[in-house]
């Protein structure tokens, strides 16, 4: 393996993370800061949106992997570079070794979506696909680099990886010197610990807030433990913090410098992309949406002013759809009923004037006659209705059961 263990490694420091700024320099964007009306009115004081989705790339993954590889020797450059992702670290890889004129190699896993391919490939990197999940995805590519002598660049496990991430925590304070909290989500802890450390040297007094999705939420366990501890089978729609343990770089600083890591469910995730898209007009993948997660979870436990980081934007349209009417239903704006109905001419057209009078939009029915558990004269029907919210929904079901429907479970 090519990269040193983590006990060797120094500890990375705010000249790190200002030598990184100055090499990102014409390379990596200054992404936008924008305020956020809605959340702010839900937290009680003004909250700010990184916007890391609007990176080359599509997220921050750049500037770690353009200061790792500037940072080889001459013969590791010649030797190339590989990595493994599944999407994000593969696209900031490809382009960073493009841009640096090193050979990129990329293992993405078999199921990876193919706008996240076709993109590494553009930028110029050799794809190759292996394995079901990241973890074998990284096996393959450890054994490629052990078997031809490529430098392997870890997605967060390295220094300078650390501090090219930090990188976003110094345009944080540059564009809003007045915050107290700045909330980022966390799968293996390179921009958290990249963005801790360069805060905390300036600003101790700023509060830093890690977020996990539920269901991959390998830090708490780890900080309790004292150590990495392993998430067996993390699960969640938010690909780019799904993380099965903890990197032993980042672990060490996070255990220093952050101030709390909160977890939050998928359906608040997809709130949250939602809410990104529908009120700040902004397209994130639902890792760049956690720390708008934990916003909308617990609004009363942030002081403002609060930033958070928006990651990354780069969600498979397929998943974005998924997500979209997950949020939806989440927010009571997206209702499945199925009921029985007399299998007679005009009982559809009936239901449907009985949610039409109640402004129920129908986006989907399902109408089954021919199935043994009904009776001879019944049909089941099974809609996907658009509403307004739960009062709405109430509502809805309110006029089902006034015209004289069953609903079922």
């Amino acid at each position: 393996m090519s990269y040193r263990k983590a006990e060797l490694m120094p500890p990375v420091t705010l000249d790190d993370v200002r030598g990184a700024q100055k090499m990102l320099t014409g390379v990596a964007r200054v992404t936008a800061m924008e305020g956020s009306r809605h959340l702010s009115q839900l937290v009680g004081a003004p909250v700010h949106l990184k916007c890391e989705n609007l990176q080359r790339t599509g997220s921050f993954k750049l500037r770690g992997a353009y200061v790792r590889i500037s940072g080889l020797l001459p013969e590791e450059r010649a030797a190339g570079v590989v990595a493994a992702s599944a999407g994000n670290h593969a696209q900031g890889v490809a382009l960073a070794s493009a841009l640096l004129g090193v050979r990129s190699t990329v293992f993405m896993p078999k199921g990876a979506p193919l706008p996240k391919i076709s993109a590494t490939q553009e930028y110029g990197a050799e794809v190759r696909l292996h394995g079901q999940v990241v973890d074998e995805t990284l096996a393959a590519a450890q054994e490629y680099a052990a078997g031809t002598g490529a430098v392997f660049i870890h997605p967060f496990d390295h220094p300078d990886i650390i501090a090219g991430q930090g990188t976003v925590g110094l345009e944080i304070l540059e564009q809003c010197p007045e915050v107290r909290t700045i909330v980022v989500g966390v799968g293996g802890g390179g921009l958290a610990a990249g963005v801790a450390v360069a805060v905390k040297a300036l600003r101790p007094d700023v509060r830093i807030v890690g977020v996990q999705a539920a269901g991959a939420a390998a830090y708490p366990p780890s900080l309790r433990a004292g150590h990495p501890v392993s998430v067996s089978n993390p699960a969640t729609m938010a690909d780019g913090i799904k993380v099965g343990r903890p990197g032993d770089v980042p672990f060490r600083i996070i255990g220093e410098l952050l101030d709390e890591v909160r977890t939050v469910s998928e359906d608040e995730l997809s709130t949250a992309l939602l809410l990104c898209l529908e009120r700040a007009k902004l397209v994130v993948e639902p890792a760049g949406a956690s720390p708008v997660a934990a916003l909308l979870s617990d609004p009363g436990a942030f002081e403002g002013p609060v930033v958070a980081v928006l990651s990354g934007g780069n969600v498979d349209p397929v998943l974005m759809q998924r997500v979209l009417r997950h949020g939806m239903a989440a927010q009571g704006r997206y209702l499945a009923v199925r009921l029985r109905l007399t299998d007679r001419p005009g009982a559809l057209a009936t239901l449907l004037g009985v949610l039409s009078a109640v402004d129920a939009n129908v986006l989907d029915v399902s109408h089954v006659r021919t199935d043994p558990r009904l009776g001879l004269t019944e049909a089941e029907v099974e809609l996907h209705l658009e509403t307004k919210g739960p009062a709405h929904c109430a509502e809805v079901g309110q006029a089902l059961r006034e015209a004289g429907y069953t609903v079922m479970d």
